[in-house]
């Protein structure tokens, strides 16, 4: 299953422009970037991601569905959002969310290529 969620998210990830697959820090588990910043983050474990989300939407989706989403450590703080990938997901919402968090990290000539 967690090899299926970690395709998925590449899958996802990796069709945003200039999108690139790279660990930070001295981690193995996937990460994404555009131009070297961070838009989307797994844990090692798999069991969850994290990304950026715009004002609100944090509070939002934890409130709204704490199954699902949560406020992560370190990076919650700076309304990033938590996903439970080992729970059943909406991947169209989550597709979305990963859409948002890119363009709100990308630089505005690339986030204006995501449809």
């Amino acid at each position: 299953m967690i090899d299926d969620v970690a395709a998925r998210l590449r899958e996802v990830c990796l069709s945003l422009p200039e999108a690139a697959e790279k660990p930070f820090g001295g981690h193995t588990a996937p990460s994404f970037r555009v131009r070297e910043k961070l838009f989307l983050m797994t844990s090692e474990d798999g069991l969850t991601m994290m990304f950026k989300a715009g004002p609100g939407v944090q509070e939002a989706l934890v409130s709204s569905d704490p199954e699902r989403f949560f406020v992560p450590a370190y990076v919650g703080s700076k309304g990033w959002v938590g996903a439970r990938l080992d729970v059943d997901q909406d991947w169209d919402e989550l597709d979305e969310l990963i859409r948002d968090s890119y363009r709100l990290i990308a630089p505005k000539r690339l986030a204006a290529l995501v449809d």
